[in-house]
């Protein structure tokens, strides 16, 4: 079962919870510059960053804060800072039938700043496993890499520049590199080679690793080395000297907190990296080991802080330190970026001064992927379910200039989360291909200030002069960039300082007046550093208002009843006079008005120390230091009844009374003789002590700095001593200072700097106390009674070395019984409060806790369970109240997220997700009502599958409907997206399962499907070309049509470049086409025209030979100058090659290399002989063997067909699946080759009989489309044997032995996920 505050549901939560029910919970302290700027967010949609020494889930569709814990300190040590942390790229896990089903999918990996790295079980909130790490120098940045289906490898870097290789397996170290002097700053994966990483130094060193996965020491390293202004960096390596050595010297971001060095790897183009050093932005070609585009920032603008490229466009996102964010586009046909608009991420209003500071910034790229769904259909007639199901009041916006929408998340230190939603908007005549692009709604825009956008972003008119666009760029002008806030989660804003829970007795009276009593609220007032006051709803886990109050630390914090806030700050005046300004403000949680009382002119002689406030909220006690305490009547303008010239040391207002238990159930240790008790028998003294009382009087106890103690009762404006009956005179002890105490009539509770507990009954005068053996009390706290408890003398105490314990005093042996702190191992607590919610002697007690570390806490107290320390395990939580529900299945118990991906693949009707845009005449409040259907469920599928199990989705359904009561499957953007494409196929159907589950490369495998699908029939039914002997040259037919399509040496067109770029996105990852790869290819020639240099000349000549472009590569080639080691290979390359394109050509050639012979040549040199003599099967195969796969692909691309290219294909498809570990890629290779039956046998090693059952289903439902399409005619044999391979693909025959295996195997799957389903209970986490 999952964690509570983790939950999907929104509501329904019994009344009363029962004894196995958790209140724990935790609300971080936020974020700092000390957290290294760290922060993931999964393909799931969950954001993960650390705040302090916590780690904090957040689910970025809702904003709401999925789950938050600490990672476990070092022995005997604090909690240190959390500084990186990665999600594993997992999927969900579907290997049924192996193995049991785990949440291996949901394990991420951080690192602290004293060098410890753990993967952490957000579930279990713990680590499972400790990585073996022998320095404590702090961790900089983490890295995953997939050497190979069954290695993952974690790369860190550890102090200023260690790189590390960990097997996360086992957790041994494998493999170190020492960079010293560098400084590493950042490490990233390759999106092209899950087995490459690379990793940038802040003076512009680069290391490319590739791990090659046959050994775990097996990598291939690559140093670089790039040219960057870093004399900034070397004036505060001067200023930071301090004599650290190179064993202690701190990471890169602990050394230079705003100067950092990051960078990218491109999303479309294959080794490009973007690196944004503080003031340079810089494309590096790492095939060419050299920059190609560099750009420095204009004057005004501040530092980067982070590059981020968009996943479906040619630009890219740079934070900056000063909270704004430019946009970056790629001039088409060139790899230059122009930054054309640049945007605030801080909103200057509402914010504090200083204004906060921006951490951290991602972005969301499943947005993408969906949007690509959603184009890729758009085509298509809509969907009558869109139309029939659809009733969304919001549903306003209008899309039809939309290019894409992306979200980002940003981090701000003032505990913030800010959701961003980034527009591309285009003019509409330009903008025709992509009018349905804007299918994804963003619905959740409304839930954020009433349905308003709030454009944040200043015009670009408005900027800096430098700044500004330049006025000729034609392609800046068909953009332009909006950034929207749609959405905010609050966090705690600053370090707790105080804490204050309303406690109101029954004659508190609500704020608003009239005489109905004041009930217990599910509130916490949290005072911070800051000034602000934060009010946390422990129901649900989260602050609900976060109130500036002070310009300085919160010291004191109190309720008046249960809604008003009364709380002081002071500010010394000048440290020689010592005068103070005290600032005592009372704050209305219904209005948020602060209003000040008590304002002097002058500033005082002493400083305000603590607030006391009565249980009615009535009467306030102000304690000076050194002067008399104040007694105040809380009217709506506060009086001051009297002052009290008394030396007091402490002051306790009495809590609300509670009612006595009846005689049987009295304490059997309340024997007078044997020891004293809280819980002391009825007596006639006692029941007219306490019924005498008056009801609208208060009373407070207090201890004198002589250890003299009292009671004060007041009663209107009057203060009368309370005449107790006083303990023996042995009680008072002269050796202790009465440092902390509670009072609870008729019991008085005190602690002194030495540790001692006393207890005093003041109706009956008995008494008594022990020793703790601690440091000094600090705090005592009554526990919350209610009818029923054994127990009225339980007790929380914090002692000054900012421990706590809790005691029982109706014990017989109070000390021995005591409950020690076990939760918090090397977590100081500041403050501490019981929360008083109990209404049933069942319920746990739970404990409020105000961290050192800046977080707040709740915390069971089990009294009758004393065994801590076990091992972790996964508690059922308290069901959280939730705004709206969290709608991210991967949360689900995998079993049950295994059964809706599942249902989403097979196709369900929109009804079935209960939303408030899928079901008719539905409104958002009235989602939980939804009723329960009657009848088979099985009438929701939109048709039975033609493999598997027939029953089964019905019996997963019934599994799924808890989930589906409560409407929290899919959210309203993502269902509706699915009801516009639920009947367009499977293909779209899996594709959008597969997003959902974050499998962002499944689902461009279903994407691309249909393509290659079409690729396959379209090269079997055209007639193969008769064979004809081969001959050395190139046919005049096949360099005239090569020519015609690229004979120019200049750089591709605009139309070209668009073409390759915004058309394509993310699918670039997968393209097979001849057409797309030559191309793309064809774009990165005119990147590197004006590189210099021996080696990238070889590699220019390589890409114009690949693309067939002789001409120019024997123009290159010539220019080679004599005294270059490489003129001789070139001199005979150009003859070779020039022989193939014209006669003059060769003549020339041949003239310059009989003048100027010289020297060796290079392996790559035969290829291109090869080439020259139209062998290109045989070159292809070369440039395979020598690991060169995209070049031997762009030559086939360029000269091959049919059956020559299917074979470089399938070729290539074996070394994507076992080299580089991508199935989905090679899949799609498979079947553009026309090898299905790798295809599914791929997808049997994988263990992935589901999908190997929907790739069945998928491609004969895409078979039959294009069949359709395709007029066939019956003119000769040769036609008719085309035709019976394309209908009767023989991997997909029914009868063949591979499908039959493949249905027998979904079908033991199915009944194995159902029964799994079966014994898993819906998560009510």
């Amino acid at each position: 079962m999952f964690l509570g505050t983790s939950s999907p549901r929104a509501l329904s939560s019994p009344p009363s919870s029962s004894s196995h029910e958790s209140w724990e919970s935790m609300l971080p302290g936020p974020s700092s510059r000390n957290n290294f700027g760290s922060s993931d967010l999964s393909s799931h949609g969950l954001l993960a960053f650390p705040s302090g020494s916590s780690i904090s889930i957040v689910d970025t569709r809702s904003m709401q804060l999925v789950s938050s814990f600490p990672i476990p300190p070092p022995p005997s040590a604090a909690a240190p800072f959390v500084t990186s942390i990665r999600w594993i790229p997992l999927p969900l896990n579907r290997h049924l039938l192996s193995s049991e089903p785990s949440s291996s999918h949901l394990l991420l990996a951080a690192g602290d700043r004293q060098g410890r790295i753990a993967l952490l079980d957000f579930r279990l909130k713990a680590a499972i496993l400790w990585f073996e790490t022998d320095s404590k120098q702090g961790i900089q940045d983490l890295c995953w890499i997939l050497a190979r289906p069954d290695l993952f490898i974690l790369a860190s870097i550890t102090g200023p520049s260690t790189l590390s290789l960990f097997n996360a397996t086992t957790g041994r170290c494998v493999w170190k590199y020492d960079a010293s002097p560098e400084y590493f700053s950042c490490i990233r994966r390759d999106p092209f080679d899950s087995r490459r990483i690379c990793a940038i130094g802040l003076k512009g060193f680069l290391l490319s690793l590739l791990h090659l996965g046959d050994s775990e020491e097996g990598v291939v390293i690559k140093e670089l080395q790039i040219r960057t202004d870093s004399s900034a960096l070397l004036k505060l390596e001067r200023d930071s000297a301090g004599g650290s050595s190179s064993a202690t010297a701190p990471p890169a971001s602990a050394a230079f907190p705003l100067y950092a060095a990051r960078f990218i790897f491109s999303q479309h183009w294959r080794h490009i990296l973007y690196i944004a050093f503080p003031r340079e932005l810089i494309v590096f070609d790492l095939q060419y080991e050299c920059v190609i585009f560099a750009s420095t920032l204009p004057r005004g603008c501040g530092k980067f802080l982070d590059v981020l490229p968009d996943p479906s466009n040619e630009w890219i996102y740079c934070a900056h330190v000063d909270g704004k964010l430019s946009t970056w586009r790629r001039k088409p046909g060139e790899q230059v970026h122009i930054m054309y608009s640049m945007e605030e991420l801080m909103p200057s209003i509402g914010t504090s001064v200083p204004s906060p500071s921006l951490l951290s910034v991602v972005l969301c790229q499943s947005d993408t992927t969906l949007q690509n769904i959603g184009k890729n259909y758009s085509d298509i007639p809509s969907s009558p379910y869109l139309h029939e199901d659809f009733d969304n009041p919001f549903d306003f916006c209008d899309g039809s200039q939309i290019i894409s929408k992306i979200h980002l998340i940003s981090i701000s230190d003032d505990g913030k989360i800010w959701d961003w939603l980034l527009t591309a908007e285009g003019n509409a005549d330009t903008q025709k291909d992509d009018k349905k692009l804007g299918l994804v709604k963003d619905d959740t825009m409304v839930s954020f200030a009433g349905g308003q956008e709030l454009n944040v972003g200043r015009p670009l008119e408005h900027l800096n002069e430098n700044r500004s666009r330049p006025p000729n760029s034609t392609f800046n002008e068909e953009i332009s960039m909006k950034v929207s806030l749609v959405g905010q989660l609050q966090l705690l804003s600053s370090t707790v300082t105080m804490l204050a829970i309303p406690t109101p007795s029954l004659t508190a009276t609500l704020a608003r007046g009239g005489n109905y009593p004041a009930a217990a609220v599910p509130l916490v007032a949290l005072g911070t550093q800051s000034g602000t006051i934060d009010v946390v709803d422990v129901s649900a886990n989260a602050v609900t208002s976060s109130l500036s109050v002070h310009n300085g630390v919160v010291r004191g914090l109190r309720w008046l009843g249960n809604s008003r806030l009364v709380s002081f700050s002071y500010t010394q005046v000048n440290e020689k006079s010592g005068g103070y300004i005290n600032k005592l403000v009372v704050t209305c949680l219904r209005s948020g008005l602060n209003k000040m009382f008590r304002v002097l002119q002058k500033p005082e002689r002493a400083p305000i120390r603590a607030l006391r406030t009565s249980s009615s909220g009535r009467y306030l006690l102000i304690l000076f230091r050194d002067a008399p305490v104040e007694v105040w009547a809380m009217t709506k303008n506060p009086i001051m009844l009297r002052s009290l010239a008394l030396p007091f040391t402490v002051l306790e207002w009495t809590l609300p009374t509670v009612p006595r238990p009846p005689k049987d159930q009295t304490s059997a240790a309340s024997d007078e003789a044997s020891k004293p008790s809280i819980s002391s028998p009825d007596s006639k003294d006692g029941s007219s002590a306490e019924g005498s009382q008056d009801d609208t009087s208060e009373s407070f106890a207090f201890a004198l700095v002589n250890g003299a103690l009292g009671v004060f009762e007041v009663h209107g404006r009057r203060i009368r001593d309370f005449r107790p009956k006083w303990p023996s005179s042995s009680f008072v002890s002269s050796d202790g200072l009465v440092t902390a105490m509670a009072y609870r009539l008729p019991h008085v509770v005190m602690g002194d700097r030495m540790g001692n507990i006393r207890w005093w009954d003041v109706t009956t005068g008995h008494s008594s106390s022990f020793n703790t053996h601690r440091e000094g009390i600090r705090r005592i706290k009554f526990s919350p009674f209610v009818p029923g408890d054994h127990s009225r003398g339980r007790v929380a105490v914090l002692f000054y070395d900012n421990t706590f314990s809790v005691f029982d005093l109706d014990s017989p042996d109070p000390l021995a019984n005591s409950l020690l702190q076990p939760q918090f191992p090397g977590t100081l607590v500041l403050e501490l409060d019981w929360l008083p919610l109990r209404t049933d002697k069942n319920d746990p007690l739970v404990l409020c806790i105000a961290g050192a570390d800046g977080s707040f806490r709740l915390v069971d107290i089990n009294v009758n369970d004393k065994r801590f320390g076990s091992a972790p395990q996964i508690r059922k939580t308290k069901e959280r109240f939730r705004a709206m529900p969290i709608c991210c299945p991967i949360l689900l118990p995998s079993p049950h997220a295994l059964a809706l991906q599942m249902i989403l693949q097979l196709g369900v009707k929109p009804s079935w997700f209960n939303t408030c845009s899928t079901t008719i005449k539905k409104r958002p409040h009235l989602i939980p009502g939804a009723p329960s259907p009657t009848g088979d469920l099985r009438t929701y599928m939109i048709s039975i599958p033609l493999l598997g199990d027939a029953v089964v989705p019905e019996m997963l359904l019934k599994v799924l409907e808890p989930y589906r009561k409560e409407g929290c499957m899919l959210d309203d953007e993502r269902a509706k997206l699915y009801a516009s494409i639920v009947d367009k196929g499977c293909a779209a159907r899996f594709a959008f399962a597969a997003t959902v589950f974050g499998e962002s490369s499944e689902a461009l495998f279903w994407l691309q499907l249909p393509q290659a699908l079409k690729h396959l029939i379209n090269k079997l039914s055209t007639k193969p070309p008769s064979k004809e002997p081969t001959t050395g040259s190139v046919s005049v037919v096949d360099e005239t049509s090569l020519l015609s399509r690229i004979s120019s040496k200049g750089k591709p067109t605009e139309e070209m470049g668009s073409d390759a770029s915004q058309s394509q996105g993310q699918q670039r990852l997968m393209a097979f086409d001849q057409e797309e790869l030559w191309k793309s290819a064809s774009e990165r020639i005119s990147w590197h025209e004006k590189l210099e240099g021996e080696e990238a000349i070889q590699k220019r000549v390589h890409e114009l030979v690949s693309v067939g472009n002789l001409e120019a590569a024997v123009s290159l080639l010539l220019s080679t100058p004599p005294e270059s080691s490489y003129f001789y290979v070139n001199a005979l390359r150009a003859v070779a090659l020039s022989s193939a394109v014209s006669r003059s050509l060769h003549e020339l050639a041949v003239k310059v290399v009989a003048a100027n012979m010289v020297r060796a040549d290079r392996s790559l040199s035969g290829t291109h002989l090869l080439c020259a003599v139209g062998r290109y099967q045989e070159a292809c195969s070369q440039l395979q063997d020598a690991g060169c796969w995209d070049d031997a692909a762009t030559l086939a691309a360029t000269h091959l067909k049919g059956a020559d290219y299917a074979r470089v294909l399938q070729r290539w498809a074996g070394h994507v699946l076992h080299s580089e570990h991508n199935i989905w890629r090679a899949l799609i290779l498979y079947v553009a080759a026309g090898a299905l039956q790798e295809a599914l046998a791929a997808l049997r090693e994988a263990q992935l009989p589901d999908t190997a059952a929907m790739f069945i289903l998928a491609c004969r439902e895409i078979r039959a489309e294009i069949v359709s399409d395709i007029s066939i005619t019956d003119d000769d044999d040769s036609s008719s044997s085309v035709n019976d391979k394309i209908l009767n693909l023989q991997a997909l025959d029914p009868v063949n032995e591979d499908v039959i295996a493949v249905d027998e195997y979904f079908g033991q799957y199915q009944r194995k996920l159902v029964h799994l389903c079966m014994d898993s209970h819906p998560s009510s986490e």
